[in-house]
């Protein structure tokens, strides 16, 4: 039984009234929802409460729950959409860094620059390319920054993305490339690479 349908069954035991079903969902994506809104909300002290507020909304929402997309994916729109109203209400908008650490360097397809620390050089290099591409993302329009936060560090799959930016498929995807060549155009000069090549 995959993850989809394990979450489906917890969900149809909340929907009959059964508390502790929700318990386990929330101990299963409780960590990933606080990592996601702390991607848009800066502040740690208000990162969790606008996680349990995230929750509270799903399992309001719960018993109309329909199962049309994974229990994960909903989650995270909630998620999303409640660090957005908070952020509204704050006067502010969703931050623009990433704060991209060695873990998350491990996903990236250029992963072996960013690995290899061997020498002071390769130190400086991943520092700066780090920084460079913390700064290429704060340059990023906010749809274009959810999308590519949504796949590169969630990792999510475009379908996902899709139901959780509420927008077809074929927007993800142009959101995602377009978010890739500006974070690219930034690190050329760093890698020395062609603008018409791709590394």
């Amino acid at each position: 039984m995959g993850d989809r349908e394990a979450d489906q069954l917890l969900v149809e035991r909340v929907q009959r009234g059964d508390k502790q079903a929700f318990g386990l969902l929330v101990a299963k994506y409780q960590r990933k929802l606080i990592r996601l809104i702390g991607r848009l909300i800066r502040d740690p002290a208000e990162v969790e409460d606008v996680a349990q507020e995230a929750f509270v909304k799903a399992y309001r929402a719960l018993p109309n729950f329909r199962g049309d997309s994974a229990f994960y994916t909903w989650l995270y729109r909630i998620g999303v959409n409640t660090a957005k109203n908070w952020l509204a209400t704050q006067g502010r908008r969703a931050p623009t860094s990433t704060g991209f650490d060695s873990e998350e360097a491990e996903g990236f397809d250029d992963a072996d620059l960013l690995r290899d620390t061997d020498t002071p050089e390769r130190v400086l290099m991943s520092k700066q390319i780090g920084e460079t591409v913390n700064s290429a993302m704060d340059a990023l329009p906010e749809d274009l920054r959810s999308a590519i936060m949504l796949r590169e560090i969630e990792g999510l799959s475009y379908e996902e993305i899709a139901q959780i930016m509420d927008c077809p498929i074929g927007t993800v995807r142009s959101r995602i490339f377009r978010a890739r060549e500006a974070i690219a155009q930034k690190l050329r000069p760093l890698l020395d690479t062609a603008p018409d090549k791709r590394w």
